[in-house]
């Protein structure tokens, strides 16, 4: 508890000298992180919060390292990438939180999850303040967490103020705890300035959890006697619930305690006091001195991914099977479920009632529940403990209902899953299917093509197969791959579209266009259900001689293939069943105007669909959908 309180004593003065930028200050609070941190075992994964030091500090992490992680160094965790405790560490089995709060205590689910299919005795520790309790991703985690007894000890922080907002604005229930039985869990609301109470609750609890697997709501009281970072101030906090507080200061109580007990001497706690004085500023200026960071291009953008190699294989030695879209899909996953031992698929119905679409239908029957969980409905939660199986150790596939659902689980996705490998280099095994697309007459809610939305977020490969073979080999290339993939998969392909699929395991490689029909009049440009558009387009129309590409992958993808059909055709259509404003194809067509200005002989055209949500009334619907326009575009596009 010294060691973390004469930290931020330092880094306060380094503060005031204008040496570092920004400072969360635990004073105060330092018996929850340490009491806890010695509580848990040192191969059981703790999720800490940005005033929880002391459990980096209890884990042993060199101060050395912190300091290069808080002043933006090589030598930090996240390499200058990210700030404060915005990091992970399997090394220490420490996975930090991100500036949203809440979205990691499902990730603390997912780890819990793995240990107890992994048959491991062991607990988890997520820390959350008494403000995040707001948030839905606290009560997505902890529904999970009971629903599937996972052990899971669920730590607030009772500080009494979300940076500024008393807890009086926050809720109005008398005690965090008392929310535990809503989730039929055990609750328990103890002392957090006291080291001893601290301590041996979640000694307690985690010596019990091991053994018989459930989560558990921990309330700790206690205060922060600084704001909630150095900028923010502490104005807004009454002078008497600082007098209060001090006399509760958890160092001072303990080391009298320890004095009264005569553990310590008196005249020890100058020398102890200043050789963690000497240590700090040893260190820190040890870091200072290291150099600055170099900026390098290929280095940022070769980080954003965990490599990877498709697997390789021979296509022509392969036996096939008539197939459709969606016996594809469902062939893929039970290829891959037979093949990793710890692949684990979640989603809504997936079990015995086999999906909304009936993909995993059977699959229960062959790997059992435990392998084919149905899931709450809480697509946040979902995502983040998927992301938190991949943490330790299981390759997770996600079922999103449909892909419009995935906006309760945005953040999860676009901010954890997607940033996860840049900022500390962990890979996110995670791949989230996602039904999607028009002409089922679904309407606004289950219909819309929202691809876009992920194309423009590093970190995400996206892929969307127009055909059953491809059907199976993305999804099974995704599976294979250590980065988060989003899979989209089109509802009206499912039973309309056939073709012959290999029988054995099958890849695609994720980044690599098709080219489906030669042409040099003009090209067409797609993926997903426009390419079966583009294909009608082509056969009605035989003596214009159209060249149709596939991308299949929408990130990272297939600029060699798309500048080649543009170099020999010098017309070029881009066709997608998205909106037209911002649409993926608005991005090709600049990357074409950039780099094959000189080869085109029209200006290069986009047919999309109506700016306007998606309507489910039939003839509402295919004036909507870019194939409308199809034909009207190709006929300007062919004139010009």
């Amino acid at each position: 508890m010294t060691k973390m309180k004469r930290t931020p004593l330092i880094m306060l003065i380094l503060l005031r000298q204008g040496r570092i930028g920004k400072w969360f200050s635990g004073i105060g609070q330092e018996a929850i992180a340490v009491g806890s941190a010695l509580a848990m075992n040192n191969d059981e994964y703790i999720l800490p919060m940005h005033r929880n030091l002391g459990v980096f500090t209890t884990r042993d992490i060199p101060l050395s390292r912190l300091m290069g992680q808080w002043q933006g160094k090589a030598s930090g965790f996240t390499k200058g990438r990210d700030r404060s405790f915005h990091f992970g560490t399997q090394e220490y089995k420490i996975i930090g939180m991100i500036s949203h709060l809440g979205p990691q205590m499902a990730l603390a689910d997912g780890i819990a999850l793995a240990d107890v299919l992994a048959h491991r005795s062991k607990a988890t520790l997520v820390f959350t303040g008494e403000g995040a309790t707001s948030e839905g991703d606290f009560h997505e985690a902890l529904n999970i967490a009971a629903v599937w007894d996972l052990p899971v000890i669920f730590l607030i922080e009772n500080n009494g103020y979300g940076l500024s907002t008393p807890v009086n604005e926050q809720y109005r229930a008398k005690n965090l705890v008392d929310k535990a039985i809503g989730y039929g869990m055990e609750g328990r609301k103890i002392d957090g300035n006291n080291l001893l109470e601290v301590y041996h609750t979640v000694n307690e609890l985690a010596v019990s959890i091991r053994e018989n697997p459930r989560p558990v709501l921990l309330e700790c009281m206690t205060f922060r006697m600084r704001g909630h970072e150095e900028a923010s101030g502490t104005k807004y906090v009454p002078q008497h619930l600082f007098d209060t507080w001090k006399e509760k200061d958890p160092l001072a109580n303990f080391e009298r305690y320890l004095l009264d007990e005569r553990i310590l001497r008196p005249e020890w706690l100058p020398q102890i006091r200043q050789e963690f004085t000497a240590l700090i500023e040893s260190e820190i200026e040890k870091v200072f001195s290291e150099p600055d960071i170099i900026p390098d291009i290929a280095t940022e953008l070769r980080d954003m991914y965990k490599p990877h190699n498709t697997p390789t294989f021979r296509p022509f030695n392969l036996s096939t099977t008539d197939h459709r879209y969606i016996d594809a899909i469902s062939d893929g996953l039970m290829q891959s479920m037979r093949k990793y031992d710890n692949l684990v698929i979640m989603g809504q119905d997936i079990a015995e009632y086999g999906g909304a679409f009936k993909i995993t239908q059977g699959f229960v029957e062959e790997f059992g529940k435990e392998r084919v969980r149905n899931t709450p409905i809480c697509e946040s939660g979902i995502v983040g403990t998927a992301m938190g199986l991949a943490l330790n150790g299981y390759k997770p596939v996600m079922e999103m209902q449909f892909a419009d659902f995935v906006t309760s689980g945005f953040n999860q996705v676009v901010n954890n899953l997607a940033k996860t490998h840049y900022r500390w280099g962990q890979a996110v095994d995670v791949v989230v299917r996602m039904p999607t697309g028009a002409g089922t007459g679904a309407g606004p809610f289950h219909s819309q093509s929202n691809e876009a939305w992920f194309t423009k977020t590093p970190g995400l490969k996206v892929v969307y197969p127009a055909f059953p073979d491809d059907a199976k080999g993305l999804l099974m290339a995704a599976i294979d791959d250590p980065n988060p993939v989003l899979y989209f998969e089109h509802k009206y392909l499912y039973r309309n579209t056939s073709g012959e699929v290999p029988d054995g395991d099958y890849y695609v490689e994720i980044g690599k266009a098709k080219l489906i029909q030669e042409g040099t009049a003009a090209s067409i440009i797609t993926y997903g259900l426009g390419v079966h558009w583009a294909i009608g387009y082509a056969a009605q129309h035989s003596d214009q001689s159209i060249e149709i590409i596939d991308l299949r992958s929408l990130q990272p993808w297939d600029k060699e293939a798309v500048e080649q059909s543009v170099k020999k055709t010098g017309r070029v259509l881009l066709l997608q069943e998205d909106t037209l404003t911002n649409g993926f194809c608005s991005e090709i067509a600049a990357h074409i105007a950039e780099h094959c200005f000189k080869y085109l002989d029209a200006p290069v055209m986009r047919c999309a669909s109506l700016d306007t949500a998606i309507p489910m009334n039939k003839a509402l619907e295919d004036q909507f959908l870019a194939k409308a326009r199809l034909e009207e575009t190709m006929e300007r596009l062919l004139e010009y």
